[in-house]
């Protein structure tokens, strides 16, 4: 039996049921093995009073610190997240909050490693927390954590650092590995580690049924992802301006959706452009089968899971060209475009795709070989062989 303990900031809870959605899945995929078991630490920043007691942090207060998740055991513990630091102190406030939790949990969950999910502050908190229980870690890198995070002053030097150290990294696309390895982090420790997409949920269906029931008449071009300035959700907008009858709708909540929502009213494209808030991950698969485009405009990503469900669903991306987008898409001008990512850029990439209204099923082959089944057996073999190759230096 391989018993994990997953360090995680990006999972799901009661107030955020969205957050970091890709690693309940992934680990759900990954209990589906009878020879391994998780529990899962995910550690909730709280700042210190009167901040607390601010709405946005409200919610997070009230969370349980132990229960059940959709049949995981899920342990929510807080951490001190302190204003005005720039997060350089994150990984040593996560690493002081878990390690008591983790002397009671050892007790009765001997693990064998420490998986973290998002590479900081996880990854640091978590080759701490490794030398404590001497037990290997490994990291898996995303998007944001290397590529904003790795240029942060007094984040960047524990990133590098914990590259050293861990015992395995993992990237979600070949291009975040070679970003990894630009950094100056060793490429033998580096593997590619894709995400999966449930082909069962996530597939083609009756796209005029599927508007019908969704009350849209025309072209219909979806985008999935927080509303925060990262994701651009404001240059899609501008794009769909420049097309008169396409409608756009965004799926996603955050601290942008005012903005978006002045926007499209400053455009006059109420008619048209629909901000929708937070959309339950259950609804996505009806949406993005609906939509004729996914098009989503981020300035950095590893390898989004919006492109694949839409990609599984028949449905064409428009993208820019950062993270796995052309080991997604490659040579394929049925599956999609990589644009520039400016509104032009995505008002053509737009257009082509809408005139070409490419067959779905020709589209959802690009991805036929992205399932939870194939990722989940992956990461197993991983993480096995950093447990094997651990437990063997030791003996020597």
């Amino acid at each position: 039996m391989l018993r994990v303990l997953t360090l995680s900031t990006l999972f799901p809870d009661a107030s955020r049921p969205n957050f970091g959605i890709f690693v309940e899945r992934q680990t759900l995929a990954l209990v589906s093995h009878d020879d391994v078991e998780v529990r899962i630490v995910a550690p909730v920043g709280i700042p210190p009073w009167p901040l607390s007691k601010l709405a946005r942090y409200r919610s997070l207060t009230q969370l349980p610190l132990r229960e059940d998740w959709k049949g995981l055991t899920v342990y929510r513990p807080r951490f001190r997240n302190l204003p005005g630091t720039g997060g350089r102190f994150h990984a040593r406030m996560v690493a002081r909050a878990v390690a008591p939790l983790l002397d009671k949990i050892r007790a009765e969950y001997p693990f064998d490693l420490i998986v973290a999910e998002f590479f900081y502050p996880d990854g640091p908190a978590a080759v701490a927390l490794g030398k404590r229980y001497g037990v290997p870690v490994s990291a898996t890198a995303r998007g944001s954590d290397i590529h904003r995070w790795g240029k942060t002053p007094g984040v960047s030097n524990q990133i590098l650092a914990a590259g050293d150290t861990l015992d395995g990294m993992l990237a979600v696309s070949q291009a975040m590995r070679r970003d990894m390895i630009a950094m100056g982090m060793p490429a033998d420790t580096i593997e590619t580690s894709t995400t999966g997409v449930d082909q069962v949920r996530f597939a083609p269906r009756d796209r005029v049924a599927a508007k019908a029931a969704l009350g849209v008449s025309g072209p219909l071009v979806a985008s999935m992802g927080a509303l925060i300035p990262l994701k651009g959700h404001d240059i899609l907008i501008d794009a769909v301006a420049k097309l008169p009858g396409v409608n756009l709708w965004i799926a996603g909540q955050g601290p942008e959706q005012a903005r978006l929502e002045a926007q499209v009213a400053r455009l006059g494209l109420g008619d048209r452009v629909r901000v929708m808030g937070a959309v339950a991950h259950d609804a996505v698969p009806e949406l993005v089968a609906a939509a004729d485009v996914m098009a989503l405009a981020s300035e950095r990503e590893g390898l989004a899971n919006a492109w694949i469900e839409a990609l599984a669903s028949g449905t064409p991306v428009v993208i820019p060209d950062v993270g796995g987008a052309r080991q997604v898409l490659g040579e394929s001008v049925v599956a999609g475009r990589i644009v520039a990512r400016s509104a032009e850029g995505f008002a053509t990439g737009i257009a082509e795709m809408l005139a070409a209204a490419p067959d779905p099923l020709a589209v959802r082959a690009i991805v036929e070989a992205y399932t939870w089944p194939a990722n989940s057996a992956n990461l197993a073999r991983f993480y096995g062989q950093l447990v094997a190759g651990y437990r063997h230096d030791a003996s020597n």
